[in-house]
């Protein structure tokens, strides 16, 4: 199938005849929509006014090279949840050409990183109306001094890597791709649209849905048509290759790497397929018809759970000082960017303090596989997630005082390094094993089914969860878990009375040094 080619007539914003608003027809006098989600974490994140339904993406990669500008089309369906007269997308790409409101010219400025828009007429409440926007944005250069922090390779979000270009938008970058309503708690599916050079390959989300090469340029097209996050998107361009791995579980698995690396990598990717049966063991149906691991020749410090394809640095599975390149080390990390299709990519967090939701549930399934499947003593550093939970518990109170609560991190937009700290990786694990301390492994086992059945495809919160727990459990847990989840000292841990907390100030406990690696790169 050949993708549509509408979005490479960019019209010149000159040429625009831009009208003035006019009333709305209905009496429903129409208002500016919100310019922010109110997510307290990143405030300027976000818009109210509208639902956005689907996102289609026009691209064009003119050349090979691994920087470059894309010109490209943003096409978005959504539905209008008040009257509209003006409302904003976010965006922090290099241009935008034109905008128009269901095909009509639209007039816009750009405010820092919001595109206001201001339609010819209103748009009234519950309508679905349709935004195209031509822009320019493309993948950065990621300075070699720049490549271990978090925080400045995030800020870029679209970078180059030896054989091509990443993305990696989580949280709060997935504008500097795209125009978007970039929060968590607006997801939508996707199509993907992309030309490239013949001999190039473009991944993105979802499946292939058509692919055909004309004229020394290959034309590609996907579809994501599960609701998906703005933050989770990917977009790879450059030398790969695709390796179909067949299906498992009713899942087509397909893996992406270097082309000059694929051999190499081969027996570390072809242990997704164990990952994908340990995970539906235990919480259930897959959520979404595809899934693969990416591993890209960039160095950055981190792996990453876009949906249906987990990133990851290639390093952590070639050959290199210990623990790289050995399955016990990256196996686990594997199982925790899995988990997060389920925790994270199917139920995204209302909001970004609810984050815990996806950390620490993943933190869970990969310490359960560490010393279910692999070797609990080389990743942990103890026999026992017990053990391992013992060790987190000492270091609460320290955590809360740096990094906030398990549900009210104190760092966002002003860090995002900060925000991702262990107290909501370890520390939303910790959580976990004391409700289960509570209410006993069958039930806490049904309380993980029915949270992903339940709220799968769309957002949900911390309240979300207290809720459904107490309802499986059959008992009031709600003062029990906002202790734990909103106090500023660690509650007593049930059935451990001689747990103990380390004082704030106290010399940190040293964690496992496989363990602490794997903590630089899970997110």
């Amino acid at each position: 199938m050949r993708p549509s080619l509408r979005a490479f007539a960019l019209v010149p914003i000159a040429a625009l005849a831009i009208a003035a608003p006019a009333a709305s027809a209905n009496g429903d006098r129409p208002s500016p929509g919100a310019p922010s989600a109110g997510d307290p974490l990143f405030p300027g994140l976000g818009n109210g006014g509208y639902d956005v339904q689907h996102y289609t993406l026009d691209l064009v990669y003119g050349s090979t090279a691994s920087v470059q500008t894309v010109p490209a089309l943003a096409t978005i369906e959504a539905q209008a949840t008040q009257s509209l007269s003006r409302f904003d997308l976010d965006f922090n790409g290099d241009s935008v050409g034109f905008v128009t409101v269901d095909g009509r010219p639209a007039a816009f400025s750009r405010q820092g990183e919001e595109l206001v828009v201001t339609p010819r007429n209103a748009i009234r409440d519950h309508r679905r109306f349709t935004v195209r926007v031509g822009y320019t944005s493309g993948p950065r250069a990621i300075a070699p001094e720049d490549q271990g922090d978090l925080n400045k390779v995030l800020a870029i979000a679209w970078f180059s890597t030896p054989s091509g270009s990443i993305t990696a938008a989580q949280p709060n970058a997935a504008h500097r791709i795209f125009p978007s309503n970039d929060v968590p708690s607006d997801p939508a599916s996707y199509t993907f649209h992309a030309i490239t050079p013949a001999g190039s390959t473009f991944v993105a989300n979802g499946e292939l849905t058509g692919k055909a090469t004309i004229a020394g340029h290959t034309f590609w097209s996907y579809e994501e048509r599960d609701p998906m996050a703005s933050e989770l998107i990917q977009l790879a361009f450059g030398a790969l290759t695709v390796k179909d791995r067949g299906s498992d579980r009713g899942v087509r698995l397909r893996d992406v790497a270097p082309t000059n690396q694929i051999a190499e990598l081969e027996p570390a990717l072809a242990t997704e397929v164990s990952h994908l049966d340990y995970m539906t063991d235990k919480v259930g149906r897959y959520p979404f018809r595809t899934y693969g691991t990416f591993s890209s020749d960039a160095t950055f410090p981190f792996a990453l759970e876009d949906q249906t394809i987990s990133l990851y640095p290639s390093f952590i599975f070639l050959p290199g000082p210990a623990p790289l390149g050995d399955p016990r080390f990256y196996q686990p990390i594997m199982v925790h960017e899995l988990a997060h299709q389920w925790f994270g990519d199917s139920v995204t967090p209302a909001r970004w303090s609810d984050v815990w939701l996806n950390e620490g549930h993943a933190t869970w399934y990969e310490w359960e596989w560490a010393q279910e499947v692999g070797d609990p003593v080389f990743y942990l550093g103890v026999p026992t997630v017990e053990e391992r939970m013992r060790q987190t518990y000492a270091q609460g109170d320290q955590w809360r005082a740096q990094w906030g609560p398990v549900a009210a991190p104190s760092h966002g937009a002003d860090d995002v390094a900060q925000m991702f700290s262990p107290n909501i990786y370890d520390g939303g694990a910790l959580v976990l094993f004391a409700l289960r301390q509570v209410i006993g492994d069958p039930a806490f086992r049904q309380l993980e089914r029915r949270w992903v059945q339940r709220y799968g495809g769309g957002p949900a919160s911390t309240a979300d969860f207290i809720a459904l727990a107490n309802a499986v459990s059959h008992r009031d847990l709600t003062g029990f878990l906002t202790a734990w989840l909103y106090g500023t000292k660690t509650p007593p841990m049930p059935g451990h009375p001689d747990w103990t907390v380390d004082p704030v100030g106290a010399p940190a406990a040293l964690a496992a040094p496989r363990q602490a690696g794997a903590a630089l790169l899970r997110r």
